[in-house]
């Protein structure tokens, strides 16, 4: 492979899947993904072995799962009737986790990477009805047009953008969150941000291996930015904290636990990550 081992934002898909894998195998795993090391393939393994060495633990992606799992648990059992996964890439939630059978999941993403999916799921039963939608989110149409289609008759959609804004300019970032407070079905949307000194951090350690899949996108008022949007926030998870709460913070980092969490509206010149609910006002 070339020195930027991700040639194609979809290969983001394979690299997360080889964490999850990672995380199963362990005898106190945080979730159980038997479908991680097979949706990872040998693309997403030597992506993972090409990682500087700050990001090949993967802890804070195994925290975004299981705090995004928890979330998603918390919604259905409140009455959620859909879930609608943009960007799902290759995750394997509507397999793993322990959902109604009448609940309805909707994963959209490009048709290249779904088509990937299906073939190395054909095997597998997922836990609720799910339905599977080809559309490039960066097209507006398209995007509005998916939405329609999955919140149909649905009364109480969660939207997971999961690993998605990060990749994202403002700008697509201010759309998508007009687009998806226009379809009154959606109720609540699970999304993970960073800080910019955090982004700034990830550009430096990491820009070169994500050279085809930039990050972009951090807000200095953090979460407040979602509020002028016409968001309210609901729950805020710090990322950092919740993988010292999972025993997933690496001992190098743990003295820095115990610095005080940044406001989320605030965030100067902290690192910070966090995994937010958003409801509708």
């Amino acid at each position: 492979m070339s020195s930027s081992p991700i040639t194609h934002i979809s290969d983001t898909a394979r690299w997360v899947a080889v964490y999850r894998a990672w995380e199963s195998a362990r005898a106190d795993a945080l979730f159980r993904d038997s479908y991680a090391d097979r949706l990872a393939g040998d693309r997403g393994r030597e992506i993972a072995a090409l990682m500087p060495r700050q990001a090949r633990s993967g802890w804070p992606l195994i925290a975004r799962t299981k705090l995004i799992d928890d979330v998603v648990e918390r919604a259905v059992t409140n009455g959620c009737d859909c879930v609608v996964n943009l960007a799902a890439g290759l995750d394997a939630r509507p397999y793993r986790l322990v959902l109604p059978r009448a609940l309805r999941w909707v994963e959209v993403d490009l048709p290249g990477i779904l088509e990937e999916k299906e073939r190395l799921l054909r095997d597998a039963s997922p836990r609720c009805e799910l339905i599977r939608i080809p559309a490039d989110l960066a097209d507006p149409v398209a995007r509005s047009e998916a939405l329609a289609r999955a919140t149909a008759r649905t009364h109480q959609t969660l939207v997971i953008t999961e690993g998605l804004l990060v990749y994202l300019d403002e700008q697509a970032v201010r759309s998508l969150a007009s687009d998806l407070l226009a379809h009154p079905g959606v109720h609540s949307w699970v999304i993970d941000i960073a800080s910019p000194e955090l982004l700034e951090f990830m550009q430096k350690s990491m820009g070169r291996f994500l050279a085809s899949a930039p990050m972009k996108f951090a807000s200095q008022n953090g979460v407040a930015f979602f509020e002028s949007l016409g968001w309210c926030v609901g729950e805020v998870h710090s990322i950092f904290h919740a993988a010292r709460r999972f025993q997933r913070l690496p001992w190098y980092l743990q003295p820095f636990s115990l610095l005080p969490t940044p406001d989320p509206r605030r965030l100067g010149r902290a690192r910070w990550s966090a995994v937010v609910q958003l409801t509708r006002a």
